[in-house]
Order: structure tokens, then C-alpha cells, then sequence
């Protein structure tokens, strides 16, 4: 990865809308060497899928949910069960396992709640947890899908 590299990613990250001969003159190359190496990007898997990103609260899905979740289970038996469970569930918009107290977070995007007791009922009935905390977003500060490039070469 070179700094044009770094720039195409830059600019793909903010706005893939673009065409390749804007993108190309805001990189400073030609729309070519531009076209393949967004290509190459793809093939390698640094750009993963290009995406519309879309407004919660205009499509009714106001609520934003926390979940942290407990597990007194560690074996791969359960952990694929686990990871098939919430992989079935379209409103878990992410999931993370965490070293600390609690083993999983999970961010959940739903209408209201109503719609979130509904998902949580079907999440405990088809996997067993031992503790669930939900913890309800009051005001999103800050949102961005831009990753920290600055680093990166």
C-alpha cells in the first residue's frame, strides 16, 4: 500500500459516489492506473463491499441498544451456536467479544421498546446466556464508518 493507495481508500471511505475520473483527479493519477488499483483493493480485501448507508430514524428504527452479555459457557460447541443465533438476527447490527466482565457486545437497531423486548425474548430462547444487560442509547454523540488512516503506512 502506497500513499495513492491510501488515498483512493480516503476518498472511497467518504464518498463512493465518485466517479473513477473524479476519484482519479483527486488522487492525482489518471483514470486507468486509478481503476485498477481500486481493483486490486477489492481483490485483496482492504475495500470489502461498497455500501449505501442509510438513516435509522427515517427508515422507524429509532432505538439503539447496547446488549452486554455474560456466558458462563466457553467451548466451541456453544461459541458456534452463539455465533449462529445472533447472525440470524437482522436487527444485531454488531457483534464483539471482550476481554473484562462481560464476554459479548452486541448493538441492536430497532423500532422501539416493544420491538427490542420482542428480539430479546427470541435471542433468549434460542441461546443460553447467563446474564444480559441492556443498555439503552440516549443520544448518539458521534457516528462515522471513516476509518483512522493516518497510521496505516
Amino acid at each position: 500500500m502506497d500513499r495513492f493507495d491510501l488515498k483512493i481508500i480516503e476518498q472511497l471511505q467518504r464518498n463512493d459516489n465518485l466517479s473513477i475520473a473524479q476519484l482519479a483527479e483527486g488522487v492525482g493519477l489518471s483514470v486507468t492506473p486509478c481503476w485498477r488499483r481500486i481493483q486490486r483493493l477489492e481483490k485483496e480485501g482492504i475495500i470489502e463491499k461498497r455500501i449505501a448507508v442509510l438513516n435509522p430514524e427515517k427508515l422507524n428504527l429509532g432505538l439503539t441498544v447496547f446488549v452486554m452479555i455474560k456466558t458462563d459457557k466457553h467451548n466451541q460447541v456453544w461459541l458456534d451456536a452463539f455465533k449462529e443465533a445472533v447472525q440470524s438476527f437482522p436487527e444485531v447490527m454488531e457483534v464483539n467479544r471482550l476481554a473484562g466482565e462481560y464476554d459479548y457486545l452486541l448493538k441492536v437497531i430497532t423500532r422501539d421498546n416493544q420491538s427490542y423486548d420482542a428480539f430479546y425474548k427470541r435471542l433468549i430462547a434460542k441461546i443460553e446466556l447467563s446474564n444480559v444487560t441492556s443498555c439503552f442509547s440516549m443520544e448518539q454523540v458521534k457516528k462515522t464508518t471513516e476509518l483512522p488512516l493516518g497510521d496505516v503506512i
